[in-house]
């Protein structure tokens, strides 16, 4: 019997984008499917949107507003499939992009974290230039997240699919957290996992530069969302390896979150610079254009950061 694959959907006032992403799921050549979309309090169309494809077979549930994590974990909790399609509302996927990763999931085995070719695009897929991506690759666990650490880089969540049995071996979304709460449930997915396998031809599309996005946000609240992710995901993986490739990973992610949190997040950025110097310290600069890394040159970096922020708010 063909394996079933759940493609679970957290939605919160993605009206605009909604239909789409349900098209493009409803559009996956893999015949054995099911979808669940979880309206997270909305305030918007979606859900009516939503209740519009029902009579497709789109599951349609309902909860108030309590952050995408634990949307989905409700519709992770609804579903029956053996392996699990993550796929935020306003992102797509290629219609074989499901089937492509069950022909190697057929090989490599429910262990294995299966990941994909991924772009950003704004408007429409046909933006996507598809850039490579340095974690679209084969490694274990722990070389995979060290280069994750260590290069900044990022797999989003639909380019993903793994299997129920490596879901459950990882633990659930943590619901505590809003930004970056996939870079941690993957952290756990990753080190639950045999191995990392980048399917090519497996591929998904990023939807960058919504006002309002999650991703976007820069609220206390998000930035220690952000360190919280940091912490628990670099102590998971010191946890199954504790050497000094390690060390230097975990302090390079701190370090860059001093440079990107500054001036926000005070409290945490103190804990980030305790962890740096526990760990050995980094050696990585600042990031930013050219104005940032000529003031930073005579000013120094945090009062280039101000001026960075101030010229962008005034441009």
């Amino acid at each position: 019997m063909t394996a079933l694959v759940s493609i679970l959907i957290p939605c919160h006032n993605a009206a605009p984008w909604l239909a789409e992403t349900l098209e493009c799921a409803l559009g996956q050549t893999w015949p054995h499917k099911e979808i669940i979309v979880v309206d997270d309090g909305s305030r918007d169309e979606s859900l009516a949107i939503a209740r519009r494809f029902e009579a497709r077979g789109v599951t349609v549930i309902t909860q108030p507003n309590r952050g995408a994590s634990a949307a989905r974990n409700a519709a992770w909790a609804a579903s029956r499939g053996d392996w699990l399609q993550f796929l935020d509302a306003d992102d797509l996927l290629s219609p074989d992009k499901i089937a492509r990763q069950m022909e190697m999931a057929a090989k490599v085995g429910a262990e294995t974290a299966l990941a994909g070719r991924w772009s950003r695009f704004t408007s429409s897929p046909a933006d996507a230039d598809f850039t490579p991506q340095p974690l679209c690759m084969d490694a274990a666990p722990v070389d995979w997240l060290i280069v994750k650490f260590e290069q900044n880089a990022m797999m989003h969540p639909a380019a993903w699919l793994i299997s129920r049995e490596l879901a459950k071996r990882a633990g659930p979304w943590d619901e505590t957290l809003s930004l970056d709460d996939d870079g941690e449930f993957f952290t756990r997915v990753v080190l639950a996992a045999r191995a990392v396998h980048c399917c090519q031809a497996a591929t998904s599309y990023y939807r960058s530069g919504l006002p309002g996005s999650l991703s976007g946000a820069k609220s206390e609240r998000a930035w220690q969302s952000a360190y919280r992710s940091l912490e628990l995901s670099a102590d998971r993986l010191r946890a199954v390896e504790d050497s000094a490739r390690t060390r230097h990973a975990c302090a390079t992610v701190f370090q860059r979150y001093i440079y990107e949190a500054y001036p926000r997040g005070a409290e945490c950025r103190r804990r980030a610079r305790a962890r740096v110097e526990n760990l050995g310290g980094s050696a990585l600069a600042p990031e930013g254009g050219g104005w940032f890394q000529l003031w930073r040159k005579f000013l120094g970096w945090r009062v280039a950061k101000r001026l960075e922020i101030l010229r962008t708010r005034t441009s």
